[in-house]
């Protein structure tokens, strides 16, 4: 069964869903090649996997429709926030890709957290 076909997901459980996961992608790439950069890469080494395995364990438990994703959502937008931040600082293709996708799932998560 595809994501958008859950009976419980709407629109934007949908849309915070596809975010997580992309922020998962994409800071799975930057953190693996943040390590090539050199130790002044460190934080967002961290930050990135931080983000990645918040925002995938958010998607699962939209996914499932835990009574605690909103909850989750808060921090998997602070996360991705201060991630962005120290991406954007950063002139490497990997970390604009996260400065860039990153905002979109704090956006929805937030949105997720107020619903």
């Amino acid at each position: 069964m595809a994501l958008q076909e859950l009976e419980h997901a709407d629109d934007l459980m949908d849309d915070c869903m596809d975010n997580c996961l992309e922020a998962v992608q994409v800071c799975e790439w930057c953190a693996d090649a943040c390590v090539d950069e050199g130790e002044e890469m460190a934080r967002c080494i961290r930050l990135c996997r931080d983000v990645a395995d918040v925002a995938a364990l958010h998607a699962r438990w939209m996914a499932r429709e835990s009574g605690y994703h909103r909850e989750l959502a808060d921090l998997c937008a602070d996360l991705c926030e201060e991630c962005a931040e120290e991406c954007a600082q950063h002139d490497h293709d990997h970390c604009q890709a996260c400065a860039e996708i990153l905002p979109k799932c704090a956006e929805t998560c937030r949105e997720m957290a107020a619903s």
